[in-house]
């Protein structure tokens, strides 16, 4: 199947993942958003559109609440394989998952945490289109795994009234995932869409699917300035 690129990033590639999640979703998890319209895929843009009907559905409120009992550990173990969420129980833990998903020319090894986890690869983050050599025995944190709605902004967001269960899925749902340069991912920190946005704008509304996808899938609240700068990029779809 010939895969379509933007800044190299293999967007019919999330199509596919899409209808994996989707099907998950309907056992326990999330969905998994799409890539930029201008591919002129057509599902691409049908996507941006059942984003932006989501998106109306969503709460908002004016602006975030300024909350300050948030702990990570209230979303379980990083990256733990004992989830619900799409890949959990696979016998690899979370990051693994997701480097092996969006890296490519890997090489595998057997780590504790993974039978054949990922231990050397490439791929351009998708926020910047940097090319990363990835070493797991070198600066293996050079790529990190984001979060595309931030754990700090889900539970001013509501998600400190779910269940332990429901935050780990959350954390650990390939639909909430990927992988990026390190530096994106120190700047973004747990900052909402109505603050921070990909500096590659080619993947914004790829990104802002994927954001109004968790959070309408998820049942979060958005504030006001992120839901306008949510819609304006699918429109630009």
């Amino acid at each position: 199947m010939t895969m379509t690129f933007l800044g190299e990033w293999p967007l019919r590639w999330w199509l596919i993942l899409c209808g994996c999640v989707l099907s998950a979703l309907i056992v326990a998890t999330g969905t998994v958003a799409q890539s930029d319209r201008s591919t002129s895929d057509p599902a691409v843009g049908e996507h941006a559109d059942r984003a932006l009907r989501a998106l109306a559905g969503v709460s908002v409120l004016a602006q975030r609440p300024s909350r300050e009992d948030y702990q990570r550990e209230a979303f379980g173990s990083a990256w733990t394989d004992a989830t619900a969420a799409a890949g959990g129980f696979n016998g690899c833990d979370t990051r693994n998952d997701v480097l092996a998903r969006d890296l490519t020319d890997t090489r595998r090894a057997a780590v504790s945490s993974c039978p054949r986890a990922v231990v050397a690869g490439e791929f351009r983050s998708p926020y910047t289109g940097e090319f990363i050599v990835f070493r797991r025995d070198r600066r293996a944190g050079a790529v990190q795994i984001d979060h595309i709605v931030p754990l700090a902004y889900a539970w001013d967001m509501g998600a400190w009234s779910w269940s332990p269960a429901t935050r780990m899925n959350l954390a650990n749902d390939p639909a909430n995932l990927v992988a990026v340069d390190a530096a994106s991912n120190l700047t973004k920190s747990d900052q909402e869409p109505g603050r921070w946005m990909p500096p590659n704008k080619g993947f914004r509304c790829q990104y802002s699917i994927q954001f109004v996808t968790v959070a309408s899938t998820y049942h979060l609240l958005l504030d006001a300035s992120s839901a306008t700068t949510l819609r304006k990029a699918l429109q630009q779809c």
